[in-house]
């Protein structure tokens, strides 16, 4: 059943509040691998109290909230789909060896380049318990100039929880949560985390649902806070083919590769002018009009933005635009480096773009 939020505390309405970082960063550091959102889920529920008509749970772990239009009648008024995904890249455990070391399984794409000897968390039902991650193999003190060129498979990594086998077998079992181990902080004017991708995203619709608080949108909107994106889009699948949207927009991250080492037509986009508005990606093309309806708003509100080609990706927005009969669909995407490390690294400007932008469609 729907549970009715709690009204928000009352607040002037005028210019755009200022984004709640701290959130944000809170977002980033919670543990949430595909499945196992539940830390995330109860977080964002929290959050919504106020800011919506109603909210509800489904049978995969999707968060669906709903905000009426202030003129269900009013000719083009759309039933709205907005899906950010709450989970993360990260493991489970596969296997615990009569040593007591832990191999994994990825759930999501990995550099394994990036995993080397990193802080992990082992997400036990006693609780988290810290290890370390590192590739088998020799110390480069002892490691042959061909051993050190070797760049490990994720088959290849353990970890070390520096307790004996007994002790790790009396606390661990295998399909446990391992995420990266890292404090989300602020360098400059990027916000840097474990899970960016595509907490970011979630911030930016819980941000865009509070600045609506105290005024009813012109379109019908469903924001989903969706599940196991990262192993194939499945929260949205369901969540879209529920909701029966007429129009759809995914937010999720892209690259912002603008860093030493890139060529100028391989940037994707610029971190620090503004939210992506995606033409094309590997798993969809977003609908032509809709690109259109939303760089012109972009253009007329002096809100920054880029359009975005992406070669090798994917977002929830290829499953709504999947979803029955097909709906029309884009995504916004939050320009953001090193994505799949654990600095991944979203600019504030493109934040307020983001939010901006989205609220310009929704008014």
């Amino acid at each position: 059943m729907a549970k009715k939020p709690k009204k928000a505390d009352a607040a002037p309405a005028g210019e755009p509040a200022a984004l709640r970082l701290d959130v944000l960063m809170h977002l980033s550091d919670l543990p949430g691998v595909p499945g196992q959102e539940d830390a995330v889920r109860e977080y964002v529920l929290s959050q919504l109290q106020g800011l919506v008509d109603d909210v509800r749970v489904d049978a995969l772990g999707n968060v669906i909230a709903r905000r009426a239009p202030r003129d269900a009648g009013r000719e083009g008024t759309e039933r709205v789909m907005i899906s950010a995904h709450m989970d993360e890249i990260g493991f489970l455990v596969r296997f615990i060896d009569d040593r007591g070391f832990l191999r994994v399984q990825a759930l999501g794409g990995f550099d394994t380049r990036n995993l080397f000897a990193r802080g992990v968390m082992v997400h036990t039902r006693g609780g988290p318990l810290p290890g370390i991650l590192t590739p088998g193999g020799k110390p480069v003190h002892i490691a042959s100039a061909e051993e050190r060129k070797k760049i490990p498979e994720v088959k290849e990594f353990f970890i070390d929880l520096g307790l004996g086998a007994d002790e790790v077998r009396a606390q661990v079992r295998v399909g446990d949560m391992v995420t990266l181990d890292q404090q989300a902080r602020r360098v400059g004017n990027l916000i840097c985390g474990k899970a960016m991708d595509d907490r970011a995203s979630v911030f930016l619709l819980l941000e865009t649902l509070r600045a609506l608080r105290h005024e009813a949108p012109r379109h019908e909107v469903i924001a989903v806070f969706s599940t196991q994106e990262e192993v194939g889009l499945r929260g949205a699948i369901t969540a879209a083919y529920g909701v029966q949207p007429t129009v759809g927009i995914g937010l999720d991250v892209t690259l912002a590769v603008d860093t030493p080492g890139v060529g100028p037509d391989e940037v994707v986009t610029n971190a620090g002018q503004g939210m992506g508005i995606k033409v094309f990606d590997s798993t969809m093309i977003s609908h032509r009009a809709l690109v259109d309806q939303f760089w012109d708003l972009a253009q007329a509100r002096g809100i920054p933005a880029q359009l975005e080609v992406l070669a090798l990706g994917g977002t929830d927005g290829a499953a709504i635009q999947r979803s029955r009969e097909g709906v029309p669909t884009l995504t916004l995407s939050l320009p953001t480096r090193y994505i799949h490390t654990v600095v991944e690294a979203v600019h504030v400007n493109d934040l307020r773009a983001g939010v901006d932008l989205l609220l310009a469609y929704l008014r």
